[in-house]
């Protein structure tokens, strides 16, 4: 077997790279917790490297693409999202880029859930009056109050994987629960309904929900809690701005565990200061990391605010495994033998992590 070249931009778990230098492959890491400069990556690809590991950090763009025109097999990435990889340029050169969907949904779903929880009870609040040694008695409802999650309304928006799982931890809540998606899923809806069911009938509800398809304003209107489980694209970006916010209730929650392009960021801020919404917690920004001069720190809204790392998969088993059915650092590993070693008859269109499976449609054709 050759002894193929590898680079990868992160180390995205020991146990997983081991599995690419245990069949002989010779495996490079990046070690530093920041990622590498491009420059670097330009140089490693344009070195005749067969493989590159990489992250949502790292811009994959025609320039290295086109330096590994003659080398580079394929492109792992260590994630669900391709954002920063080019595509069009990715088929131009024909060189295939993989993913790793699934593995994660549980742990983004059960997340999404935990902040949803979060921020409408008011967590962080309570913990931070007791650390800073604020807290000096008991009250019915003071210094403040936060609010009940099981039996409300919340909007899935985004009827994928994740936004799936989202909705079947909701409905253990017994929470009404309205779907918005491009391509309504309305077995999954009916099947859900059916489990709602069996359970007050069951006598383990104290009342029916409710699982319904709805437009994206009915969603909106009709929500306590709005949770956005969406990709980016030119249809979602900025779907959540300054118009759509108008539409939410002054009291409810938006929740974002997706894409931060997906919310027009100055518009939830405004919305915050206003009190046109009631809170929000957020997973990821526009831009990453968050910068220093977001409008979204601004130290009012730290109260109704929740702002995380980009953590949502960010479970151990998840994100280090080396099975590639667990674990994104397995999946990620999983495609790029898949490719080096010509699984799946050898042709990437076959192969279940490739993300760009058109640009090889026409070998299968001859």
């Amino acid at each position: 077997m050759k002894r193929f070249r590898i680079f990868a931009t992160c180390d995205i778990g020991r146990e997983a790279l081991q599995r690419l230098s245990g069949r002989g492959y010779d495996v490079e890491t990046y070690d530093k917790p920041d990622p590498p400069p491009k420059s670097m990556i330009l140089l490693k690809v344009a070195s005749g490297i067969d493989a590159l590991i990489t992250t949502l950090r790292d811009p994959i763009d025609e320039e290295v693409f086109k330096a590994g025109a003659r080398t580079l097999k394929v492109v792992g990435q260590d994630a669900v999202g391709f954002d920063n990889i080019d595509r069009a340029a990715a088929n131009r050169y024909r060189i295939p880029f993989t993913h790793t969907p699934d593995v994660l949904t549980e742990a983004t779903a059960e997340f999404a859930l935990f902040m949803l929880g979060c921020v409408s009870r008011r967590l962080y609040p309570s913990e931070r009056i007791v650390r800073q040694k604020e807290w000096k008695t008991w009250h019915p409802y003071l210094p403040f109050l936060g609010d009940e999650v099981s039996g409300r309304t919340v909007a899935v928006i985004g009827l994928g994987r994740i936004g799936k799982a989202f909705a079947l931890k909701c409905a253990a809540l017994d929470m009404d629960i309205l779907c918005h998606s491009r391509r309504q899923d309305r077995e999954f809806v009916a099947s859900a309904q059916r489990l709602l069911d069996v359970k007050f009938n069951l006598g383990l509800s104290r009342r029916r929900p409710l699982i319904q398809p709805a437009s994206l304003e009915e969603a909106l209107r009709g929500a306590d809690y709005v949770s956005l489980h969406l990709p980016l694209s030119s249809e979602t970006h900025h779907l959540i701005n300054e118009a759509s916010l108008r539409l939410m209730k002054p009291t409810a929650y938006l929740i974002n565990t997706s894409r931060g392009a997906v919310i027009e960021e100055q518009a939830l801020y405004r919305a915050l200061k206003t009190g046109t919404i009631a809170g929000a917690a957020l997973d990821v920004f526009e831009k990453e990391p968050l910068p220093e001069d977001s409008p979204l720190r601004d130290p009012e809204l730290e109260e109704r605010l929740r702002l995380f790392h980009h953590f949502a998969s960010a479970g151990r088993r998840t994100r280090l495994s080396p099975d590639p059915s667990t674990g994104m650092a397995g999946r990620c590993v999983q495609g790029v033998i898949d490719v080096l070693e010509g699984n799946y008859g050898g042709n990437p269109a076959h192969m279940p992590y490739v993300v760009n499976k058109e640009a090889f449609l026409q070998d299968l054709n001859g």
